[in-house]
Order: C-alpha cells, then sequence, then structure tokens
C-alpha cells in the first residue's frame, strides 16, 4: 500500500497485535539490554506521586494575596517539578469526556475504516503506529492519531476522523477550548519568572503563528508490559502539554531524581506540562522533565495530549532579560522546526536533544 511506502519499514498496529491473543510481544517492541540507553533506568525505583494540584478559580479572587500566591504556586511547579494539575480550568467537564469518548469509539473502529487515515513521516498527521525513521528501532507499545488543530494554515479538518461522525465538531470546541487554556497559563509562566505577561505567546508568533496540535494516544493491553513502553522516556519537544487521561488507571510516570514516580491523575483535571521550548525561553528556570507511559496487561488505555508550541519558524533562545553576566545564556537560539526534526527522524530519547542544544561553555 502506498501509505507505507513513506516509512523506513512496514508498519505494524500494536492494537491489532493485541487483539490477535499474542501471549510474547514481538522483539522489536522489547526494551534493549542492559548498557542502552533506555536500560539506563531500570534499576530506578517506582513510587506513587501526587503532584502539584492548582485551583485556577483563584486566579478569578477578588483579592491580590490570593491571585498572587496562585501564580506563585504555578511557578514553583515549573521550577520544581515540570509537572503540575489544574482543576477549575474552565473547559467543560463534558465536552472533556464527549472528546474522550468519541476518540475510544474511533479506535474502535475496524482497522480499515482507521487505516483511511494513515499517517506518513512527512507530516506524522493521522493514524500512527511509530515516532522516527530509524530502520530496525525499538518501538512503543501505542498506536495513536496526530492532528494539527493551529495555524489555520495547517489545520485540514478532512483529516480528521469522521467516523465517528461527532468527531470532527469534538476535536474542533475542544481544541478552541484548550488554546484558550494554553495562553492564559502562558501568560502565568511570563510572570512567574518576572516577564511581561504577554513574553512567551509573542516568543511562540503570537494569535497569529503560534502551533497547537493534537496527539491522541491508545496504549492496547499488553501481554508483557514489564518489557516494553507505551512511550518511551522524553521531555516533550514543544511549549506546554495539556494532557487528558483515563483517570482508571494510572500509566504516567516522570523522573525525579533516582525514582520513576506514577502520576495519580484527578478526575475533570488536566496533567500539564512543561515543554522543552519553555525551559529554553526561561534559561532553564522552569523545567521540561523526563516522563514515560507503561503498559497494563488487564485494561486498554487514552490519553489525549495537546501541545501548545512556537511556530515552526520561531527561533526560540533564553530570554534576554534573564540573561546576565552570573547566568549566561544556556542554549544556542534555534527554530521549532529545527528542533522538532531532531525527534521525528530519531524518535524518543529522554533529554538527549535538550542537552545536545547546551551553548559550549
Amino acid at each position: 500500500m502506498s501509505f507505507l511506502q513513506c516509512w523506513s519499514e512496514p508498519i505494524v498496529r500494536v492494537q491489532s497485535l493485541s487483539e490477535s491473543g499474542i501471549r510474547k510481544i514481538p522483539d522489536r517492541f522489547v526494551k534493549p539490554p542492559s548498557g542502552s540507553y533506555w536500560c539506563n533506568f531500570t534499576d530506578l525505583k517506582t513510587t506513587s506521586v501526587n503532584i502539584p494540584l492548582i485551583d485556577l478559580k483563584n486566579l478569578n479572587s477578588s483579592s491580590d494575596v490570593v491571585r498572587q500566591e496562585t501564580i506563585d504556586h504555578i511557578s514553583n511547579a515549573c521550577r520544581e517539578w515540570g509537572f503540575f494539575q489544574v482543576a477549575n480550568h474552565g473547559v467543560s467537564h463534558e465536552l472533556m469526556e464527549k472528546t474522550r469518548t468519541v476518540w475510544h469509539e474511533f479506535f474502535q473502529l475496524p482497522l480499515e475504516e482507521k487505516q483511511k487515515f494513515a499517517n506518513s513521516p512527512v507530516t506524522y498527521e493521522g493514524y500512527g503506529s511509530r515516532i522516527g525513521m530509524e530502520v530496525g528501532a525499538k518501538l512503543d507499545w501505542c498506536d495513536y492519531f496526530f492532528l494539527h488543530y493551529l495555524p489555520e494554515a495547517l489545520r485540514d479538518e478532512n483529516k480528521w476522523p469522521c467516523p465517528p461522525v461527532s468527531c470532527r465538531n469534538l476535536v474542533s470546541e475542544y481544541g478552541q477550548e484548550l488554546v484558550k487554556l494554553s495562553r492564559r497559563l502562558t501568560k502565568i509562566l511570563s510572570i512567574g519568572v518576572g516577564l511581561n505577561e504577554d513574553y512567551i505567546h509573542q516568543s511562540f508568533g503570537g494569535d497569529n503563528e503560534s502551533s497547537a496540535c493534537l496527539r491522541v494516544n491508545f496504549y492496547p493491553k499488553c501481554p508483557q508490559p514489564d518489557l516494553t513502553h507505551g512511550l518511551s522516556p522524553h521531555s516533550d519537544p514543544g511549549g506546554i502539554t495539556l494532557l487528558l487521561p483515563d483517570t482508571d488507571i494510572p500509566g504516567l510516570q516522570i523522573r525525579r531524581g533516582n525514582n520513576w514516580l506514577i502520576v495519580n491523575p484527578i478526575p475533570n483535571a488536566f496533567i500539564v506540562n512543561i515543554g522543552d521550548q519553555i525551559q529554553v525561553l526561561s534559561n532553564a528556570i522552569y523545567k521540561s522533565v523526563e516522563h514515560r507511559v507503561i503498559g497494563n496487561s488487564k485494561k486498554e488505555r487514552l490519553s489525549l495530549a495537546f501541545f501548545y508550541n512556537p511556530g515552526g519558524d520561531k527561533l526560540i533562545k533564553p530570554a534576554n532579560q534573564l540573561v546576565t553576566k552570573d547566568c549566561p545564556a544556556l542554549y544556542s537560539p534555534m527554530t521549532f522546526n529545527e528542533y522538532r526534526s531532531f525527534i521525528r527522524t530519531k524518535g524518543l530519547s529522554g533529554k538527549c536533544q535538550i542537552e545536545s542544544l547546551k551553548s559550549p561553555t
């Protein structure tokens, strides 16, 4: 088929493997032996954690003290954790649930229906099952659907699923609400490091050039979840991520020191995490944190990751106001398109990309 010719090797649909009844996962999904990057973390401890939970309704308080405490809470979470959850965020709980449900319905469609939206490595837009083009690379136990939401020049709703018939309308409404929330959060993040509230927004390209995309991750049941990953360890390459997970079975883990911490999602809250571009803009005051997704042998999972990013041609570098003699710029300037091309070529690889961008001392 023509859609397979764009990839470096044939595509394997993980959901089809799971539903075939196999008891042993193919070698392509097994983590490499000791000494490789992935297994540097196999001895790390795994514990459960509640990352900071922030009530955004306090930003509307009549008290300056309460508003400032909320801004400080968010800023501290970005400095210390790189992750936090937000409640009372302004997005309808009904819209969140309907959007999550319609994507569950998509992944339960017959394979031939989903294949109509099969993606290529040119844009990654559509129904996919791998990241990166390296022949023989180890694969994650995950299928996904990726689509562009902003800028409007890249947005093509004809590439969004239909059926389910309500999917396109729901994605459009959901994306609109999450763009509003993302822009609200970038203002808070700017203020939190002493910048003008519009600094991050304008650095990303403002209303016309900032980009946004949605990746819906589907994690089928895995017969040997301890041997693979739903998503390999990585930090997000973009600006900020708003994650809507299934809440009944935790799957997201974040790395903190020598521990992998299992994030316990709060119903009707979004998990927010800082991406590499904001780490660069803040000159590493804010941290993008390595995270991964684990599999489950009993139940499938789904999560919606909404990425709010710089425009592809925007040159991202540390803010001048945050660069001093004592705190020199840590990163060399690079456009977002140049930056994310690494991942689209090589796949997920921890914090390697952001570390490679550091300016020589």
